[in-house]
Order: structure tokens, then C-alpha cells, then sequence
């Protein structure tokens, strides 16, 4: 599969468009976005976190997605989660492992056809 690279001021601009329609978007809960597309604005925070080396705490990240402190969202927004919302989110959790794993497999024999002879002699002629 091939895909066309996305300059990297593009992906910004169009992460901010992602970030400002979230903070519009505040009757969708996070719960039913982690069922339907397997992450959330915690999500975004947690990887905006990693993202900037310890620079950002996870609950500074957060703020920054959420555009005021998570626990002011969720007294304002969210609501209980139902037992279907919870088996959805599980499922969808459960899928993404899935297909990280087959992701990483995919590119380690990637990785291992096009270094065939990547390993030592010792390891593939043995007694050499």
C-alpha cells in the first residue's frame, strides 16, 4: 500500500480543524467516539503528551485538546456510560490491538525480506 505523504503543515492545520470541531462537537461523547473509531479527545491529549517529549503533561495536553481542564468538560459533558457504550469501546480497544499487531508483523517481515543477510555469519553459518 502506498500513500501520499502530507506535509507536515498541512497535517497541523488540519489537526487544529480536527481539535476546534471536537471542542464544537461537545454532545458527542467520548465514550461513543473510542466505539466507533477507536480513540477520543483523551486520546488526542495522551498522544499530544508523547508527542512533545515531557514538555506537555498528559492533563496540560488534555486541557489543550479539550479547551478547558478535562474535569470542567466532564461536569459539563459527559454522561453516564451505558452497558452498550462500554461493550462497544471494549470491542473497539480489543480491535485496535489487533490491528497494531498485524501492522507490526507486517513490517517486521517487510523488514526481514529486504535484509536477508542481515544476520551475522555466526548465525546463519554456523561452525564458520
Amino acid at each position: 500500500m502506498t500513500t501520499t505523504p502530507i506535509d507536515d503543515r498541512l497535517a497541523a492545520a488540519a489537526f487544529h480543524r480536527l481539535v476546534e470541531h471536537l471542542r464544537l462537537r461537545t454532545d458527542v461523547q467520548n465514550i461513543d467516539l473510542m466505539g466507533a473509531a477507536g480513540f477520543c479527545r483523551n486520546c488526542l491529549g495522551d498522544w499530544v503528551s508523547e508527542a512533545s517529549d515531557g514538555v506537555l503533561s498528559r492533563d496540560q495536553a488534555r486541557e489543550a485538546i479539550y479547551g478547558m481542564p478535562q474535569s470542567e468538560w466532564k461536569a459539563r459533558h459527559q454522561e453516564p456510560a451505558t452497558p452498550e457504550q462500554l461493550s462497544r469501546m471494549e470491542t473497539s480497544v480489543a480491535l485496535n490491538a489487533r490491528l497494531r499487531a498485524e501492522r507490526e508483523a507486517r513490517l517486521d517481515e517487510a523488514l526481514e525480506d529486504s535484509f536477508p543477510a542481515s544476520d551475522p555469519p555466526a548465525m546463519s553459518e554456523p561452525g564458520r
